[in-house]
């Protein structure tokens, strides 16, 4: 079955009809969040992003989900009522908090981080913003909030936080701004909560002072300035890093909560914790729609493992040929 037909089936079943998956995007800039494109039509959005510059792609329905509130102010774990943000050259890098230029001058983007603007602008609290929407519970928290991810997540309630069932983070490695929340810091908080790491990439860019630059350009020409990730070696600055929630405390979850973890494992490719997840929805629900979800995943890995013995024939044809030449 294609991912499309058995992401509707499960999706339009009557446990999402009065209550659809619920998405918060913090940090909405730039394309609608990639992950998000299978289950968004089917989904509630909630977005927050300060930089109005790169907000328009959500604000003109062009996101493609079944409903969606914008909040183009900071979003905040404080009660102030305003904060300044610091818009900077790339809306991407855009904070509530201030670059730290002097760490930012070691690395190749630092530019990407100059302050063009000052800008006192209108917060809102993220638990008042989901009370007045009277939303009570984050299916998927995604955020990119420029350093203050952490600070954001932790500020829920325990009760929305547990129930997550997944939460993507950007937290820095790098001094980027002045008293982020960094990736290790990450690490240790969601080492206490019921959540484990399903993915963790690291974006790369080369720590070269511009000093160092343009000495380099005088000895060995300019086409260093256009290729330095080519010729230099990168180094990471920040993370992106997804966790899923663990369902050890399965009790607290209902079948809608079990049909749509399953959905996100499955979508994450994460096969064996979609396989356990329907085994446990099997056992507490005792819904026929577990075994088909469970033969959906049994095909899969059975497409891989035929797909395994393919690569193993042709390479194995490969050093034949070889070993004959």
């Amino acid at each position: 079955m294609l991912n499309k037909q058995i992401i509707a089936k499960v999706l339009l079943r009557k446990e999402f009809a009065d209550n659809p998956p619920v998405l918060l995007d913090i940090g909405a800039s730039g394309k609608t969040y990639e992950p998000w494109n299978e289950i968004a039509k089917y989904s509630i959005c909630v977005a927050f992003d300060a930089d109005a510059r790169e907000i328009k792609h959500i604000e003109d329905g062009s996101g493609g989900y079944k409903k969606i509130y914008v909040y183009n102010k900071i979003v905040t774990s404080s009660n102030n009522k305003e904060e300044y943000f610091y818009l900077t050259k790339s809306p991407y890098c855009s904070s509530l908090l201030e670059p730290n230029i002097i760490s930012l001058a070691d690395w190749s983007f630092g530019d990407l981080f100059s302050v063009e603007k000052v800008a006192k602008i209108k917060t809102v609290n993220l638990n008042q913003a989901l009370t007045e929407l009277n939303i009570k519970q984050i299916d998927w928290f995604k955020t990119d909030s420029q350093g203050t991810d952490l600070r954001l997540f932790a500020s829920l309630n325990s009760g929305i936080i547990n129930k997550i069932l997944a939460a993507d983070f950007e937290p820095g490695i790098i001094d980027a701004y002045t008293g982020e929340d960094k990736l290790g810091t990450l690490l240790s908080y969601m080492d206490k909560l019921p959540f484990w790491v399903d993915e963790m990439k690291l974006p790369k860019t080369v720590r070269i002072k511009k000093e160092t630059k343009k000495l380099l350009s005088e000895k060995v020409g300019n086409q260093i300035e256009n290729n330095l990730n080519y010729i230099l070696k990168s180094s990471p600055f920040c993370a992106e890093i997804s966790f899923l929630n663990n369902f050890k405390s399965f009790e607290n979850f209902n079948l809608r909560d079990f049909l749509l973890m399953w959905t996100i494992a499955y979508l994450k490719k994460q096969y064996a914790f979609a396989l356990e997840i329907a085994s446990m929805g099997t056992e507490k629900f005792n819904d026929e729609v577990f075994d088909e979800l469970k033969d959906v995943i049994i095909k899969k890995i059975n497409q891989k493992i035929r797909i395994l013995k393919i690569k193993k024939i042709f390479f194995g044809l490969i050093n034949l040929i070889k070993k004959i030449r």
